[in-house]
């Protein structure tokens, strides 16, 4: 949310609604179409926009270098997605006849089109009606800057670019060893898959121009133009390595496709941490208080204040609090909501951790209204929560903690009256650790877009994955 001077009291209901229905990424792509095509009637265009709601469709652009591997993978992309794979030699096959005799004549000489002529099937393909609905990959194209800015120019800009990349040695490798069975069209490699029937391997050929020479020519010509298309997209690129097997290249591209771009929209983070006793949620909440500003909300803290307080509701909290019993439900959320209700809450947002611990509290959240919008499972295994929780003692003289191996006491003395927390021996742990584990299963499907984070590694590590799930949009399925 902005600071101004008299900040807005905005019902939290609000930037919730905005959120859920991607109302800012709306406006901004109704935006930017009303400005790249200039209707004379923009309700009616803006109507139109929104009917074929095809925002969340996949417009992807894969470039790579020839042996790269481009094509299987924006065919598999195009499989899993459901969309349309489009590239020069299919646009072609379908245009060819349509072609200007100047433009055919271009083709039989260079092997290619003009800029124009090519963006211009292009803009028909993309502009059809399959292509709006399921969305396209753009395999290979455009080539050159000229056909980019061209493309661009048209309105018609991807919302992913993927550019493969491998070592020339390991392409001019891959190149070369290519063969084809001229009765099957099965293509074959001399080196990583050659076929085990003689009669096979003896009728295999080699397809023209894949020697060595020309293979490097080819090379040459990509990483001529290479280098100035990647400049046209600054914020949609990744490059992902091709030198590895061709089902990681996919499973990376198609997490890069699944993935949601940085947005402009105002975003007041609402952040559930979720996880076993030990795992670190404390201090991720107060990381992410300091460097952002979030409200820490500690639901036990919680209760031990409204208790201290003396208030009505720590009356209510203190006969469970003395008899060590568990508070009920009823009264936590009304603890709860007496915090999140705050305007600091509502105007720079909160990190919850401590509650809920099962299903039916994280439903009663929901019902409360204060659904979190990022929600963050930190896994760690036992050995590791023992490690860090029963080494813990506490100086009942100057009330210093230790731990015996990350902090121990600094003489024998100090460590001869040391004192260790009930709560942190392992029985205590093993029955907490195995009462969130049995119900995680439920909160996780529960909160079914979690983001599972491994908590057993440097805290600061450990915030950095957070980090960046909060400040980053959540994948969502491209459909």
């Amino acid at each position: 949310m902005d600071a101004t001077s008299a900040p807005h009291r905005i019902p939290p209901e609000m930037p919730q609604y905005g959120e859920d229905y991607h109302i800012f990424e709306m406006m901004q792509s109704m935006l930017e179409q009303l400005l790249i095509h200039q209707p004379e009637d923009p309700i009616s265009f803006m109507i139109s926009h929104l009917r074929r709601n095809n925002d969340n469709v996949p417009r992807v652009v894969i470039l790579g270098p020839p042996a790269s591997g481009k094509t299987t993978i924006a065919m598999w992309l195009c499989k899993h997605l459901n969309s349309n794979l489009i590239t020069k030699e299919n646009l072609l096959e379908r245009e060819f006849s349509l072609l200007s005799l100047e433009a055919k004549k271009h083709y039989q000489v260079y092997k290619r089109v003009p800029n124009s002529t090519l963006v211009s099937l292009v803009q028909e393909r993309l502009n059809e009606d399959d292509c709006l609905r399921r969305g396209w990959i753009l395999d290979g194209i455009p080539e050159r800057r000229e056909q980019a800015l061209m493309i661009q120019t048209l309105g018609l800009a991807p919302k992913h670019v993927i550019v493969l990349s491998a070592p020339d040695s390991v392409l001019i490798e891959r190149n070369v060893g290519k063969r084809i069975d001229p009765v099957t069209g099965e293509i074959y490699h001399t080196t990583f898959d050659w076929p085990p029937e003689l009669e096979i391997q003896d009728r295999l050929i080699q397809p023209e121009g894949i020697s060595e020479i020309d293979t490097a020519k080819k090379l040459l010509e990509y990483h001529r133009h290479i280098i100035r298309i990647l400049p046209s997209y600054p914020k949609i690129l990744k490059t992902i390595s091709s030198d590895q097997p061709c089902v990681d290249v996919f499973y990376q591209a198609l997490t890069y496709v699944q993935s949601g771009h940085r947005c402009n929209a105002p975003f007041t983070p609402k952040v559930l941490l979720c996880g076993p006793m030990g795992c670190g949620k404390k201090l991720q909440a107060a990381l992410l208080s300091q460097k952002y500003g979030l409200v820490n909300i500690s639901c036990g803290q919680l209760l031990k204040e409204a208790m201290a307080a003396e208030s009505s509701l720590g009356d209510l909290i203190e006969p469970f609090f003395e008899k060590r019993m568990t508070v009920p439900d009823s009264i936590i959320t009304r603890v709860l909501t007496e915090r999140l209700k705050q305007q600091d809450c509502i105007q720079k947002g909160w990190v919850l951790h401590g509650f809920p611990r099962d299903l039916d509290q994280a439903r009663l959240l929901n019902s409360m209204g204060y659904s979190p919008n990022r929600v963050f499972f930190l896994n760690v295994p036992l050995d590791s929560i023992l490690e860090r929780l029963t080494l813990r003692r506490t100086d009942p003289v100057t009330g210093e903690r230790f731990h015996l191996m990350y902090k121990p006491p600094p003489t024998i003395e100090v460590q001869a009256r040391l004192l260790q927390n009930p709560k942190d021996s392992e029985e205590y742990i093993k029955l907490q650790t195995d009462l969130f584990y049995r119900n995680s299963g439920d909160l996780e499907q529960y909160y079914d877009r979690a983001i599972i984070v491994n908590g057993d590694q440097d805290p600061y590590t450990v915030f950095e994955y957070i980090e960046s799930g909060i400040i980053n949009p959540l994948p969502r399925k491209v459909t």
